[in-house]
């Protein structure tokens, strides 16, 4: 049995700081259902980068779940964020689900948030907004991805997906903002708007400054190798990259997604990191 129809209002918040060489949590809140790892320094060549598996202690997320997460990096220190796996969107009635997410680097900090795609079940609804706060000479990398699944094989279609992502320079001004919405019905059968055969996608932002960033052609080559369709642009106002993928399967997208987690690490920290195994 799920939750009840009342929902869960849960706020989870990670704190990153640089201190001894490393990058350590100085703070964790992770109510039910958010659950996390210690933090791993998985990079021979960069100890101070600190990796931390995000994971969920229930089946997914449920009809009128109202969960938000913070993540603060603060001058120097150096994140990675990412999830054990794809997260489960239930059918979710007339009570839509919702995520809020905010990333605030301070200067010269990294942070990338990589997660694997959400699956949404048949009636799903849900609503995601994400904030990114970057200072002077910050750099980050989020990415995401959606597929979608009728356990039953009848081809029901999931509810809707609102999804509005906002990129805040060093002085709070507002320099991208990216809003969506989709309903399920769009993408159903052949007569998809993503194409026939397509059951996911995804996007990502290569944010910092331009000499720090991978080429837009580095990128395409590479969502290319992984079988997805893609395609990588400018954003607004000299903030960075954006990426958008569509793929077969969700499993395409995630292996996008590393692609561009190992992408931007190259070309932000200068070194090629370690797989991260999940």
């Amino acid at each position: 049995m799920g939750p009840s129809a009342a929902g869960r209002r849960r706020a989870a918040e990670l704190v990153f700081a640089q201190g001894g060489g490393r990058s350590a949590l100085i703070r964790q809140i992770a109510p039910y259902p958010f659950h996390i790892t210690r933090p791993f320094a998985l990079d021979a060549e960069r100890a101070d980068l600190a990796t931390l598996y995000l994971q969920s202690a229930s089946g997914g997320i449920y009809r009128g779940d109202e969960l938000s997460l913070r993540i603060d990096v603060r001058d120097g220190a150096l994140a990675h964020v990412t999830s054990q796996a794809a997260t489960v969107v239930h059918d979710t009635g007339a009570r839509p689900a919702s995520q809020h997410t905010v990333l605030r680097l301070g200067r010269e900090a990294f942070t990338a948030l990589t997660l694997d795609p959400l699956i949404l079940f048949p009636g799903a609804e849900l609503d995601t907004r994400t904030e990114i706060h970057l200072a002077e000479g910050a750099c980050a990398i989020f990415a995401e991805g959606v597929a979608w699944h009728d356990y039953s094989g009848e081809g029901r279609p999931f509810g809707r997906l609102s999804s509005e992502t906002l990129v805040f320079d060093g002085g709070d001004r507002t320099a991208v903002i990216d809003r969506a919405t989709i309903t399920g019905a769009e993408l159903a059968g052949a007569a998809s708007i993503l194409g026939a055969g397509a059951g996911a996608f995804g996007s990502a932002l290569l944010l910092g400054p331009t000499e720090r960033l991978p080429e837009a052609a580095a990128i395409e080559d590479m969502l290319d190798r992984t079988g997805c369709l893609g395609g990588a642009c400018a954003a607004p106002n000299d903030m960075g990259i954006s990426v958008r993928m569509i793929a077969p399967n969700g499993g395409q997208i995630v292996r996008a997604v590393e692609g561009l987690f190992s992408l931007g690490v190259e070309r932000m920290l200068g070194f090629e990191p370690a797989r991260r195994r999940k």
